[in-house]
């Protein structure tokens, strides 16, 4: 199967700390389309219909689920999951998947594969057997401000505790091996996909938090999303920073990935990125395969 080309979106830039009740559940992070597309009207569309259809219905008694559609035609499957946050509640967590799929209907229409990553859940669908396979690519990181009344080594060693308590097994579990740390005034919080096992799920995390912590070492925030898994720290202001500086408060016009790219602001209010400029090759490869 050939590797194709696929469009990055990155959207909504303010992104709050994940608590289930701070309306932020909804909140874009990136989405992904194939270049491949399937004809209107045609069997690949009815599975597709019928299988965001059923992810959308089963979002409402579960916070993951894998499904696959032959609706139309056994020739033509459309294989996909959803993962919602694991401390949203059962109507959340809904409400989100709900969220995601308009997204991905008005941002990928007759795409045969994409993916969208909301604040609180995340949803992918396409025509190949993707679930239950290990990613972990790199599809989005992002770093907040530098910290401001004086940076020093114990911050380091606070944030580094915090997201330590993500690996190995660490947290309190939870859906999609949800999990979450602290130490003193820094708050971590780490997710997987359903469709890992608990050896994958550290890996992923692992793997997740070594990107945060080489990307984001003078931030007060950082979020890293991978194939399969993401992590996020965040510091409460109640230590040695700045709270302005948070990423909770970020110019809603202007954001930087960990190499300096700037993000391009969209007439629309959306965000996407100039492909010439960002590094998306692994998310080519990993996510859509035909």
């Amino acid at each position: 199967m050939n590797n194709l080309f696929f469009l990055l979106l990155l959207l909504a830039a303010s992104i709050a700390s994940p608590t289930a009740a701070d309306g932020s559940a909804n909140a874009y992070i990136y989405a992904g389309c194939s270049e491949s597309r399937y004809a209107p009207g045609s069997p690949s569309q009815i599975n597709v219909d019928s299988l965001l259809s059923s992810l959308v219905s089963a979002s409402s008694s579960t916070p993951y689920s894998n499904l696959t559609s032959t609706a139309a035609s056994a020739s033509f499957p459309s294989f996909g999951l959803f993962q919602c946050r694991g401390d949203l509640q059962p109507s959340n967590c809904a409400d989100c998947v709900r969220s995601a799929v308009s997204s991905i209907s008005s941002l990928c229409p007759f795409a045969a594969g994409a993916a969208v990553q909301l604040d609180g859940c995340f949803l992918r669908y396409g025509n190949d057997s993707f679930v239950g396979e290990p990613d972990t690519s790199v599809l989005y990181k992002k770093c907040g401000a530098a910290g401001g009344g004086g940076y020093g080594t114990d911050q380091i060693g606070i944030r580094d505790a915090a997201l330590s308590a993500l690996t190995g097994g660490g947290g309190n579990g939870g859906a999609g091996g949800y999990r979450v740390g602290a130490a003193g005034y820094v708050q971590a919080v780490a997710q997987c996909v359903g469709d890992q096992s608990a050896s994958e799920c550290d890996d992923c995390v692992a793997a997740a938090v070594g990107q945060v912590r080489a990307a984001c070492g003078y931030a007060v925030s950082g979020d890293a999303y991978l194939g399969k898994c993401y992590a996020r720290f965040w510091y409460t202001g109640n230590g040695a920073y700045n709270d302005d500086a948070d990423h909770h408060h970020d110019d809603p016009d202007h954001h930087h990935d960990d190499d300096g790219k700037l993000f391009s602001q969209l007439s629309g209010g959306g965000r996407t990125i100039d492909s010439h400029r960002f590094r998306i090759s692994n998310f080519i490869i990993s996510l859509f395969s035909f």
